[in-house]
């Protein structure tokens, strides 16, 4: 029974890495650094676009309750998420605009379909930014555990022809550190590929929730200039 043991204890995952080839080790402690940093991206992603569809639908509520939109404006500039940066863009083209002395209506809602298309892009972008990281993280992390899993049996096969010995005892434990690398580059890859998505669709949902609160906002606008058009 001892053989039997002291196998299984060679084959832990702690024994795996201690057992492994410089160029393994380091394959493994990369894989294990980037799954670290995706869930990092992962957990603070998914909880600042929590908290700014929650300030979002916040800020649309008070929007339809304030009698003016020039008493939203201060509150508004001192607020810090994409709605309420996406009003402040829009309100002050509106300022610039109509303080001229002749009001060109169709420029004002061409530049305000501008600038709130820009804001809204500027928003996605920047919650968007690391995603990046992720889709490289998915992509990637299995080629390089499947590097570390060629670079390993290619060691086993080269100690196994030294030896010329072909027992379980001596193969095994070459083979499992090799094929260790390749589970850690899955262990990597997973998580990352589905952060990477749910994130891109809760990215999609909030740009479809800005658009419309644009449209409704423009459309606002628009009737203002309507008004001054028949005075």
């Amino acid at each position: 029974m001892e053989p039997v043991a002291k196998l299984a204890t060679d084959l832990s995952p702690w024994a795996l890495f201690l057992q492994a080839d410089l160029v393994v080790k380091l394959v493994m402690l990369g894989l294990l650094a980037a799954s670290v940093w995706s869930w990092a991206i992962i957990i603070e992603r998914t909880r600042r676009l929590k908290a700014i569809n929650t300030q979002a639908k916040s800020f649309e509520e008070w929007f339809w309750k304030a009698d003016s939109l020039d008493t939203l404006y201060e509150p508004a500039a001192k607020a810090k998420h994409p709605s309420a940066r996406m009003f402040v863009a829009g309100m002050n083209e509106w300022r610039r605009s109509i303080s001229k002395g002749r009001i060109d209506r169709e420029g004002v809602r061409a530049r305000l379909t501008s600038i709130l298309g820009v804001s809204i892009n500027r928003e996605i972008e920047d919650l968007g930014d690391r995603l990046n990281v992720l889709a490289t993280i998915g992509a990637v992390s299995p080629f390089v555990g499947l590097f570390g899993t060629v670079w390993g049996i290619m060691r086993s096969f080269t100690g196994i022809a030294a030896s010329q010995n072909t027992t379980l005892a001596v193969v095994a434990p070459g083979i499992a550190e090799a094929l260790f690398a390749t589970a850690i580059g899955l262990f990597a890859a997973i998580p990352a590929v589905i952060g990477y998505n749910r994130l891109l669709h809760g990215l999609g949902r909030l740009e479809a929730r800005l658009s419309a609160f644009a449209e409704e906002f423009h459309g606002l606008l628009s009737r203002q200039l309507d008004g001054m058009e028949e005075r």
